[in-house]
C-alpha cells in the first residue's frame, strides 16, 4: 500500500483555467472546481448545448439534483486524468504537485489535513470531500453514511452513484455548501431539542390526570364501553398510529411518533385539536371508534376458538379449483393459530421456522378465511410447475403510468392454466400471478371462455383486453379451444 503519511500530505494544484475566460472542460470530466465566492467544490461538466463547444452555459453535476451552475465558477482543475500512485509509494514524500507548478501569482491551491478511514475517521454527513482512491486516482463527493452498517460512500452523480468508502485511502474537507449547512443546522437543532427536552414542562390544564398515555386511553375505554361492550385498549391500540405522551421544544405534548427514514430519529407529530385533557380524551374516543366497532370478538370467532375450523374451511374452499391442492404443500407456507395477546384473543400466524407469530388483524372470521384462502392459492401455484407457455403479441401499453412488460400464459403440470403479468416504470416493477379457474374452461365457446376469463384479468387493469386476445388463433389453441 501507499507509504506515503496522508497527515502531513499537500496537495497543491496549478494551473487552473479560468472559465470566465470560456477555457472549457469537456464534456463529462470531473472537475475541481473554484467558485466566484473563493470557495471549492467539485463536478461533472454538462455544457448546456452540447453543439457549441464555446458556449459557457450548463451545470456540473454533483449528485442527484445537486449541482452547480456555471456561472458560479470562476476556475477550474481536471481530477480526472491524474494518477499519484508513483509518488505515494515513496517513503517520505508530503507535497504533491497536480499540474505544471506555477512559481508566481494565485494559481496554486494547496489542501491538506487528509483523514483515513482506516483511523475510523469519517466525514460529517453531506460534506462535500476530495478524495485520493486507493487505485491512486483523485475524485471528490458528499459524504452519505450507510443507516444500518457501518461505513457509508461519497456520491458524485444521479443515481447515487458513489465512491465507497472502502475505495477511499484518504480525505480532506472542501468548502462548506447549502447541503451541508442544512445539515449542519438539522444537527444543531436535534442538540438544541435534546437540551429543552431533559426537564420537559406539562400543561396543567392538558395533562390533567398526568402523564401516563394509558389513563387517557382508559377513560376514553369507559365512554367505548358506553356502545361497545367488548371494547379493550388493545382493540384501541390496533389504530395506528398510536398516541402517545412525549416531551416536543420543551414540553409534554399528545403526539404521535413516526420515524425519520433519513437518520433513524423520532418524529413527534402532537395532536393540535384541543388544549385540555378532556378534549383529548374526547377525540380519542372518535380516533378509535371505527376500530373498536370492527373488533367483536363475536364476529371475528363466530365458528369457535379451534383453528382448524378455520384452516378446514379455507381448505374445502380453495380445494374446488385447486385440485392439487394437499397439506404437504400447506406445510411449507404458513401457520395458523389462535393466541391471547395483550389479554384479546387474536388470529396470529407464522411462516415456516419463525420463532414467533404475527397478528392477523381480521375483523371477521370470513374475513381471516378469505386470508387463509389466499395464502392457500399462493402455496398451491407454487408447487404446480408450468410445463409449456405462450406470450400474445402485443405494442406499448400503457398502465396509468406502468409500462406492461410481460404477459404470459403458462400450462401447468397438473393440466391447468395461470398468467402471469409483469408491469413497471423507470424506477420499481412488479408481477402477479393469476390462476385461471376451472369455471372459464367450462365454457363452450372462446368468446364466452374470454368473458370469464376477463373477469379474473381485467383489461382495463392488466392491459390486455377481449378485442387483443379474441384474434389470437395461437393463444386459442394454447388454452385448448
Amino acid at each position: 500500500m501507499f507509504k506515503v503519511d496522508y497527515k502531513t500530505l499537500r496537495l497543491s494544484f496549478n494551473d487552473f483555467h479560468d472559465f470566465t475566460k470560456k477555457e472549457l472542460p469537456q464534456y463529462g470530466e470531473y472537475c475541481l472546481l473554484e467558485l466566484k465566492t473563493g470557495d471549492y467544490t467539485a463536478g461533472e461538466w454538462h455544457p448546456e448545448d452540447y453543439s457549441n463547444k464555446k458556449s459557457t452555459s450548463g451545470k456540473f453535476i454533483r449528485g442527484t439534483a445537486d449541482t452547480v451552475d456555471s456561472e458560479e465558477v470562476a476556475r477550474w482543475h481536471s481530477l480526472d486524468c491524474y494518477d499519484l500512485t508513483e509518488s505515494l509509494e515513496k517513503e517520505g514524500v508530503n507535497w504533491i504537485n497536480i499540474g505544471r507548478e506555477e512559481e508566481e501569482g494565485d494559481r496554486n491551491i494547496q489542501f491538506e489535513g487528509f483523514k483515513s478511514f482506516a483511523d475510523r475517521k469519517h466525514p460529517k454527513e453531506e460534506q462535500f470531500c476530495l478524495l485520493i482512491m486507493k487505485d491512486g486516482s483523485l475524485a471528490a463527493g458528499r459524504w452519505n453514511k450507510w443507516r444500518h452498517e457501518a461505513g457509508g460512500a461519497f456520491i458524485y452523480a444521479p443515481a447515487l452513484a458513489s465512491h465507497n468508502s472502502d475505495e477511499v485511502w484518504a480525505w480532506t474537507p472542501l468548502s462548506t455548501d447549502e447541503i451541508f449547512a442544512s445539515e449542519i443546522e438539522r444537527e444543531n437543532e436535534k442538540k438544541r431539542e435534546k437540551r429543552l427536552n431533559r426537564n420537559p414542562s406539562a400543561d396543567p390544564a392538558l395533562f390533567k390526570y398526568g402523564t401516563d398515555i394509558d389513563v387517557y386511553y382508559k377513560k376514553a375505554l369507559e365512554k367505548l364501553r358506553g356502545e361497545f361492550n367488548w371494547a379493550t385498549v388493545t382493540m384501541m391500540k390496533k389504530k395506528t398510529p398510536v398516541w402517545q405522551i412525549a416531551p416536543l421544544h420543551g414540553k409534554y405534548v399528545f403526539g404521535q411518533i413516526g420515524k425519520n427514514y433519513y437518520d433513524d430519529s423520532d418524529i413527534v407529530t402532537p395532536w393540535t385539536e384541543g388544549t385540555t385533557a378532556d378534549e383529548f380524551i374526547d377525540y380519542l374516543y372518535k380516533y378509535t371508534r371505527q376500530t373498536v366497532k370492527h373488533s367483536n370478538p363475536d364476529e371475528k370467532f363466530k365458528f369457535g376458538t379451534d383453528i382448524n375450523v378455520y384452516l378446514e374451511t379455507a381448505f374445502k374452499n380453495v380445494k374446488k379449483d385447486y385440485r392439487w391442492l394437499d397439506g404437504k404443500m400447506l406445510a411449507k407456507t404458513w401457520q395458523y393459530d389462535i393466541q391471547r395477546v395483550d389479554g384479546d384473543l387474536e388470529f396470529v400466524r407464522k411462516y415456516r421456522d419463525e420463532s414467533e407469530y404475527s397478528v392477523c388483524d381480521a375483523e371477521s372470521a370470513e374475513q381471516f378465511i378469505e386470508w387463509v384462502e389466499q395464502d392457500y392459492r399462493n402455496a398451491a401455484l407454487l408447487e404446480n410447475e408450468p410445463v409449456a407457455s405462450y406470450s400474445p403479441h402485443f405494442g406499448k401499453i400503457d398502465l396509468y403510468g406502468w409500462n406492461l412488460e410481460s404477459y404470459v400464459f403458462y400450462k401447468l403440470k397438473s393440466g391447468d392454466y395461470k398468467v402471469s403479468v409483469t408491469a413497471g416504470n423507470r424506477s420499481t416493477g412488479g408481477s402477479r400471478d393469476f390462476f385461471i379457474t376451472p369455471y372459464c374452461f367450462e365454457a363452450k365457446t372462446w368468446d364466452e371462455f374470454l368473458d370469464r376469463y376477463l373477469e379474473i384479468v381485467p383489461g382495463n387493469s392488466f392491459g390486455l383486453g377481449k378485442k387483443d386476445l379474441l384474434p389470437d388463433k395461437d393463444l386459442k389453441l394454447f388454452l385448448g379451444y
